[in-house]
Protein backbone atom coordinates (compact mmCIF):
# COMPACT_ATOMS: atom_id res chain seq x y z
CA UNK A 1 0.00 0.00 0.00
CA UNK A 2 2.78 2.38 0.94
CA UNK A 3 4.56 1.59 -2.36
CA UNK A 4 1.39 2.40 -4.32
CA UNK A 5 0.99 5.74 -2.54
CA UNK A 6 4.61 6.65 -3.29
CA UNK A 7 4.15 5.70 -6.95
CA UNK A 8 1.00 7.80 -7.32
CA UNK A 9 2.67 10.77 -5.59
CA UNK A 10 5.71 10.52 -7.86
CA UNK A 11 3.50 10.21 -10.95
CA UNK A 12 1.46 13.30 -10.04
CA UNK A 13 4.64 15.26 -9.38
CA UNK A 14 6.02 14.32 -12.79
CA UNK A 15 2.71 15.08 -14.45
CA UNK A 16 2.58 18.55 -12.88
CA UNK A 17 6.11 19.23 -14.17
CA UNK A 18 5.21 17.99 -17.62
CA UNK A 19 2.33 20.40 -17.96
CA UNK A 20 4.09 23.36 -16.34
CA UNK A 21 5.72 24.51 -19.60
CA UNK A 22 5.20 24.12 -23.33
CA UNK A 23 5.15 20.41 -24.22
CA UNK A 24 7.96 18.89 -26.24
CA UNK A 25 6.96 18.24 -29.87
CA UNK A 26 6.55 14.68 -31.09
CA UNK A 27 7.22 15.63 -34.72
CA UNK A 28 9.50 18.00 -36.65
CA UNK A 29 6.96 20.83 -36.52
CA UNK A 30 3.25 21.54 -36.13
CA UNK A 31 2.37 24.67 -38.11
CA UNK A 32 -0.69 26.35 -36.60
CA UNK A 33 -3.84 26.95 -38.64
CA UNK A 34 -7.27 28.34 -37.89
CA UNK A 35 -9.09 25.63 -39.84
CA UNK A 36 -10.71 23.36 -37.25
CA UNK A 37 -11.93 20.89 -39.89
CA UNK A 38 -8.62 19.73 -41.31
CA UNK A 39 -6.30 20.13 -38.35
CA UNK A 40 -5.19 18.42 -35.15
CA UNK A 41 -5.49 20.42 -31.93
CA UNK A 42 -2.08 20.64 -30.20
CA UNK A 43 -1.11 23.07 -27.41
CA UNK A 44 -3.77 25.66 -28.08
CA UNK A 45 -3.55 25.62 -31.86
CA UNK A 46 -4.72 23.44 -34.72
CA UNK A 47 -1.93 22.04 -36.90
CA UNK A 48 -1.86 21.80 -40.66
CA UNK A 49 -0.67 18.76 -42.57
CA UNK A 50 3.18 18.95 -42.47
CA UNK A 51 3.25 18.29 -46.21
CA UNK A 52 1.45 21.60 -46.75
CA UNK A 53 3.99 23.68 -44.77
CA UNK A 54 5.65 26.57 -46.61
CA UNK A 55 8.71 28.76 -45.89
CA UNK A 56 6.39 31.59 -44.82
CA UNK A 57 5.12 29.41 -41.97
CA UNK A 58 8.57 29.86 -40.40
CA UNK A 59 9.26 33.49 -41.33
CA UNK A 60 8.55 36.94 -39.92
CA UNK A 61 10.20 40.32 -40.48
CA UNK A 62 10.75 42.54 -37.45
CA UNK A 63 10.87 46.29 -38.00
CA UNK A 64 12.28 49.05 -35.81
CA UNK A 65 9.77 49.89 -33.09
CA UNK A 66 8.11 53.29 -32.77
CA UNK A 67 9.13 54.67 -29.37
CA UNK A 68 7.01 57.84 -29.63
CA UNK A 69 4.96 57.17 -26.51
CA UNK A 70 5.16 58.28 -22.84
CA UNK A 71 7.26 55.22 -21.92
CA UNK A 72 9.77 55.80 -24.71
CA UNK A 73 9.90 52.12 -25.61
CA UNK A 74 8.36 49.64 -28.01
CA UNK A 75 8.24 45.87 -27.69
CA UNK A 76 7.75 43.91 -30.90
CA UNK A 77 6.91 40.31 -29.94
CA UNK A 78 7.39 37.37 -32.29
CA UNK A 79 5.23 34.55 -30.95
CA UNK A 80 3.20 31.70 -32.40
CA UNK A 81 0.65 34.32 -33.45
CA UNK A 82 3.28 35.82 -35.79
CA UNK A 83 5.22 32.72 -36.86
CA UNK A 84 2.77 29.84 -37.08
CA UNK A 85 5.63 27.35 -37.29
CA UNK A 86 6.53 28.12 -33.67
CA UNK A 87 3.58 26.04 -32.51
CA UNK A 88 4.75 23.33 -30.03
CA UNK A 89 8.40 24.45 -30.29
CA UNK A 90 8.39 26.26 -26.94
CA UNK A 91 10.28 29.43 -27.94
CA UNK A 92 9.62 32.99 -29.06
CA UNK A 93 11.41 36.33 -29.01
CA UNK A 94 10.87 40.07 -28.88
CA UNK A 95 12.71 43.11 -30.14
CA UNK A 96 12.74 46.01 -27.67
CA UNK A 97 13.49 49.53 -28.88
CA UNK A 98 14.27 52.32 -26.41
CA UNK A 99 14.36 56.08 -26.92
CA UNK A 100 16.68 58.06 -24.67
CA UNK A 101 15.66 57.30 -21.06
CA UNK A 102 13.00 54.93 -22.40
CA UNK A 103 11.53 52.35 -20.04
CA UNK A 104 10.10 48.88 -20.50
CA UNK A 105 8.06 49.08 -17.28
CA UNK A 106 7.83 46.44 -14.55
CA UNK A 107 6.05 43.39 -15.96
CA UNK A 108 6.03 39.63 -15.81
CA UNK A 109 5.77 36.74 -18.26
CA UNK A 110 3.54 34.09 -16.65
CA UNK A 111 4.67 31.30 -18.97
CA UNK A 112 8.33 31.98 -19.80
CA UNK A 113 11.85 32.69 -18.66
CA UNK A 114 13.44 35.56 -20.60
CA UNK A 115 17.06 35.90 -21.76
CA UNK A 116 17.98 39.34 -23.07
CA UNK A 117 20.95 40.57 -25.10
CA UNK A 118 21.74 44.24 -25.67
CA UNK A 119 22.46 45.07 -29.32
CA UNK A 120 22.96 48.82 -28.88
CA UNK A 121 23.08 51.20 -25.93
CA UNK A 122 23.18 50.79 -22.17
CA UNK A 123 20.34 49.35 -20.09
CA UNK A 124 19.69 49.24 -16.36
CA UNK A 125 17.78 45.98 -15.85
CA UNK A 126 16.52 44.01 -12.91
CA UNK A 127 14.00 41.66 -11.36
CA UNK A 128 12.45 41.17 -7.93
CA UNK A 129 12.41 37.79 -6.20
CA UNK A 130 9.24 36.32 -4.71
CA UNK A 131 7.89 36.88 -1.20
CA UNK A 132 9.00 37.21 1.53
CA UNK A 133 12.47 38.41 0.47
CA UNK A 134 11.40 40.61 -2.48
CA UNK A 135 15.09 41.02 -3.26
CA UNK A 136 15.96 43.39 -6.10
CA UNK A 137 18.64 42.01 -8.43
CA UNK A 138 19.95 44.57 -10.93
CA UNK A 139 22.72 45.06 -13.47
CA UNK A 140 23.81 47.71 -15.96
CA UNK A 141 24.18 46.09 -19.37
CA UNK A 142 26.19 47.31 -22.33
CA UNK A 143 26.34 46.17 -25.94
CA UNK A 144 26.82 42.40 -26.08
CA UNK A 145 25.82 41.78 -22.45
CA UNK A 146 23.25 39.10 -21.63
CA UNK A 147 20.87 38.87 -18.65
CA UNK A 148 18.25 36.33 -17.57
CA UNK A 149 14.85 37.06 -16.00
CA UNK A 150 13.41 33.91 -14.32
CA UNK A 151 9.91 32.84 -15.21
CA UNK A 152 7.08 34.72 -13.52
CA UNK A 153 9.22 37.31 -11.73
CA UNK A 154 8.58 41.04 -12.10
CA UNK A 155 11.31 42.68 -14.18
CA UNK A 156 12.13 45.87 -16.13
CA UNK A 157 14.62 47.54 -18.46
CA UNK A 158 15.56 51.25 -18.48
CA UNK A 159 17.73 52.98 -21.06
CA UNK A 160 20.41 54.84 -19.09
CA UNK A 161 22.70 55.55 -22.04
CA UNK A 162 23.12 58.74 -24.03
CA UNK A 163 21.23 57.61 -27.10
CA UNK A 164 18.75 55.01 -28.28
CA UNK A 165 19.03 51.36 -27.30
CA UNK A 166 17.97 48.05 -28.80
CA UNK A 167 17.71 44.62 -27.20
CA UNK A 168 16.51 41.18 -28.25
CA UNK A 169 14.75 38.92 -25.74
CA UNK A 170 14.38 35.17 -26.13
CA UNK A 171 11.50 33.53 -24.25
CA UNK A 172 10.94 29.90 -23.31
CA UNK A 173 7.37 29.68 -24.58
CA UNK A 174 5.67 30.01 -27.94
CA UNK A 175 3.16 32.29 -26.17
CA UNK A 176 4.83 33.71 -23.04
CA UNK A 177 2.16 36.27 -22.18
CA UNK A 178 2.85 39.57 -20.49
CA UNK A 179 1.32 41.35 -17.48
CA UNK A 180 2.39 44.99 -17.08
CA UNK A 181 2.02 45.65 -13.36
CA UNK A 182 0.75 49.25 -13.39
CA UNK A 183 -1.65 48.55 -16.27
CA UNK A 184 -3.06 45.47 -14.57
CA UNK A 185 -3.47 47.04 -11.12
CA UNK A 186 -4.66 50.53 -12.03
CA UNK A 187 -6.00 50.04 -15.54
CA UNK A 188 -8.03 46.84 -15.17
CA UNK A 189 -11.49 46.55 -16.70
CA UNK A 190 -13.61 46.73 -14.65
CA UNK A 191 -11.63 48.66 -12.06
CA UNK A 192 -10.35 47.02 -8.89
CA UNK A 193 -12.16 48.37 -5.83
CA UNK A 194 -10.43 51.45 -4.42
CA UNK A 195 -10.83 49.93 -0.96
CA UNK A 196 -8.68 47.00 -2.06
CA UNK A 197 -5.97 49.22 -3.55
CA UNK A 198 -5.87 51.78 -0.71
CA UNK A 199 -5.31 49.00 1.81
CA UNK A 200 -2.87 47.12 -0.41
CA UNK A 201 -0.70 50.17 -1.11
CA UNK A 202 -1.42 52.01 2.15
CA UNK A 203 -2.21 55.28 0.37
CA UNK A 204 -5.05 57.79 0.34
CA UNK A 205 -8.14 57.04 -1.74
CA UNK A 206 -7.55 60.18 -3.83
CA UNK A 207 -4.21 58.80 -4.99
CA UNK A 208 -5.82 55.56 -6.12
CA UNK A 209 -8.60 57.43 -7.91
CA UNK A 210 -6.05 59.58 -9.72
CA UNK A 211 -4.02 56.57 -10.81
CA UNK A 212 -7.10 54.75 -12.06
CA UNK A 213 -8.13 57.78 -14.15
CA UNK A 214 -4.82 57.84 -16.02
CA UNK A 215 -4.36 56.34 -19.45
CA UNK A 216 -1.93 53.46 -18.99
CA UNK A 217 0.28 53.07 -22.04
CA UNK A 218 0.76 49.66 -23.61
CA UNK A 219 4.18 49.53 -25.30
CA UNK A 220 3.39 46.20 -27.01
Amino acid sequence: MKTSILFVTAFLALASCAFAFDPSPLQDFCVAINDTKNGVFVNGKFCKDPKLATPNDFFFSVKEGNTSNPLGSKVTPVTVNDILGLNTLGISLARIDFASRGLNPPHTHPRATEILIVLEGTLYVGFVTSNPENRLITKVLNKGDVFVFPIGLIHFQLNVGYGNAVAIAGLSSQNPGVITIANAVFGSNPKISSEVLTKAFQVDNNIVDNLQKQFWVDNY
